[in-house]
């Protein structure tokens, strides 16, 4: 082959005509595999649905600190009662062939004047069908010491194996609060920011001050063993619980036809987004449903500007809920009279509020909640303009064409520009560049003034003062001296 060839050549010159029949058969072949790869690509693009992991892991976290000796119910202690309801539990759950367990026992093993608080014990590790172990281990304990919640919690998160596809799920059972000076609701938070575990079921057995363990995680206090038995199958059946939603995002009218919008669920226990979903309705014009976890507790913030939140909204394990939310929207445009060579950026604040709400660029559209707003053109000078958005309309701001002023100061120097308004007061603009005498500025329409003394100038009364007009589209050569 000529080593002199370009990428244009044929190559066909060089090959005889079966050879040549083999490379287009070569090339139809490739062609056939690149674009099914690429309708993979596309298909795998489609199918990328947020869902739950379909196997779980359940820690059992018992109370096992002198305390639970105390009779609950006749001749019955609270841990004879805390044995036999769990017992049950566990043996009910065999046949799930996609849960695992594990049981962790703390204030057993050394008496309570001893004041062990690293009394804590993973007595069954996780693994599969373990659950003949876990009774067992269950029917040995006996109540003994103090109650290393904190401890116990900060061990628990060693004891979920790493591997990924699992929901974590912590069911803490005690009658005591911490004893040993940590703080379980900051330990449990971090853990749960983590992702080590969901925010833990925690069942109080007749727990006096029972307040100061809600913000450890889902909080049932049971008086006697018909309430830890309703508390513990609620943690369960809210483990299993298929629940989903749809969220109806509401118009000016209560119609649900605002859509295409960015939906987060945010555990609002740690304020993480768990979901992230673009809002979509389907040729009925019906949102879809989505499978969320109802162990955590959510707010939904819809992604609008500015955003909505819905804090701690009400779910209901097992059903299908619908979240109304009203996001009635309009936008704003901004233009100039006829097009600049200088692209056109304003910045959109909520009125009265200081924070950039949105950052656009001129002649786009964007939607934001009905109300009111402040515009900000970043103009020389720049503009400011009150804008009310109304549901299902659009607000235009028109500019007028800038005008391009040509500065000669002869000389390098310091120089203020000040536009001049109706009143006659005047409103600083910009400083001239110190590094050019001659330099060039697109300036809206209107009076302006220019203050300027020379580098070398040695006093204050040889700066010069200069006023000039600005129209639209024109151009003004402006001689300082």
């Amino acid at each position: 082959m000529n080593v002199g060839c370009t990428l244009n050549c044929e190559f066909s010159f060089y090959l005889n005509p079966i050879q040549k029949i083999n490379l287009k058969q070569a090339l139809k072949h490739l062609f056939l595999i690149v674009s099914l790869i690429a309708a993979a690509g596309r298909m795998a693009a489609q199918k990328i649905p947020q869902k739950l992991p379909e196997k779980t892991r359940i820690l059992f976290v018992l109370d096992a600190s002198g305390s639970m000796q105390a009779a609950w119910e006749g001749n019955v202690s609270r841990m004879e009662a805390a044995k036999t309801i769990l017992t049950k539990l566990v043996d009910s759950l065999r046949n799930n062939q996609n849960l695992e367990l594990a049981l962790r026992v703390y204030g057993h093993r050394y008496p309570r004047q001893s004041n062990n608080c690293q009394d804590s014990f993973l007595e069954v590790p996780f693994g599969p069908k373990n659950h003949h172990s876990i009774i067992s281990k269950i029917t040995d304990i006996k109540p003994l010491g103090t109650t290393p919640i904190t401890y116990s919690l900060l061990q628990a998160a060693k004891d979920f194996p790493q591997n990924p596809g699992y929901r974590n799920i912590i069911i803490l059972i005690t009658d005591g609060i911490e004893s040993c000076g940590g703080d379980p609701c900051a330990t449990s938070l971090e853990l749960q920011k983590k992702n080590i575990f969901l925010r833990p079921f925690v069942i109080g057995l007749g727990l006096k001050g029972s307040e100061v363990l809600n913000c450890v995680g889902k909080f049932f206090n049971s008086e006697n063993s018909s309430g830890f038995n309703q508390g513990l199958n609620h943690a369960i059946e809210t483990t299993f619980s298929k629940t989903t939603v749809s969220v109806e995002l509401l118009d000016a009218h209560n119609n649900a036809t605002v859509t295409n919008v960015n939906v987060s669920f945010v555990n609002n226990t740690t304020g993480v987004a768990t979901y992230e979903f673009i809002h979509y309705l389907d040729v009925n014009g019906k949102p879809d449903s989505v499978q969320i976890d109802p162990v955590l507790s959510y707010d939904v913030v819809v992604n609008t500007l500015p955003a909505i939140t819905k804090r701690n909204v009400s779910i209901t394990n097992g059903k299908h809920n619908v979240i109304t939310i009203p996001a009635p929207q309009g936008s704003i445009v901004v233009k100039q009279e006829e097009r600049s060579r200088n692209e056109l950026t304003v910045l959109v604040r909520e009125k009265g509020k200081t924070p950039t709400l949105n950052t656009q660029k001129g002649t786009d559209s964007f939607n934001y909640l009905a109300g009111q707003y402040e515009v900000e053109t970043l103009t020389v000078p720049r503009r400011v303009f009150d804008v009310t958005v109304t549901a299902d309309k659009t607000s235009t701001i028109t500019l007028p064409t800038p005008g391009m002023v040509n500065f000669n100061t002869i000389a390098k120097g310091y120089g203020s520009l000040f536009e001049i308004v109706a009143d006659g007061s005047q409103h600083w603009v910009c400083d001239l560049d110190q590094t050019h005498s001659q330099q060039s500025l697109s300036l809206l329409p209107g009076s302006y003034k220019i203050a300027f003394r020379v580098k070398e100038a040695k006093g204050s009364k040889y700066t010069g003062v200069k006023s000039f007009q600005v129209k639209s589209g024109k151009s003004v050569n402006v001689n300082v001296f």
